[in-house]
């Protein structure tokens, strides 16, 4: 489990820093509420980002979308909504994204834009 932790604290510190190379503004990291945790929430221009970052020591041949289940895309989706009530922008546009950090010296970043909806 700590293994997973120390795996998954790599991988976000690289899409931070993606991130932050693109322009975002950094606005919260493992937003935590009860029944879901949020990654990365930054802020991209007019929209807020929320972020899921799926880290694998090698390539990966699973679409970066597929990998992220239905059930954990509804988790992520409640969670934004907690966090955009609790900073009074419930009614900010926003978009959900997911960030692909693969590789071990060599880093490579899969980034896909409004990777899923509330449907």
């Amino acid at each position: 489990m700590e293994a997973n932790k120390t795996k998954g604290e790599y991988g976000e510190n690289a899409a931070e820093g993606y991130l932050k190379t693109k322009g975002y503004k950094i606005l919260a990291r493992n937003y935590k509420k009860a029944g879901g945790e949020i990654d990365i929430i930054a802020a991209d221009g007019e929209y807020i980002v929320f972020v899921e970052v799926k880290y694998r020591r090698g390539t990966s041949f699973v679409d970066v979308a597929e990998a992220t289940s239905r059930a954990q895309t509804r988790r992520i989706i409640s969670t934004a909504k907690k966090y955009l009530y609790e900073q009074d922008k419930w009614d900010a546009a926003c978009r959900f994204d997911i960030l692909e950090v693969f590789g071990r010296e060599q880093l490579e970043i899969n980034h896909l834009e409004n990777a899923f909806w509330e449907s």
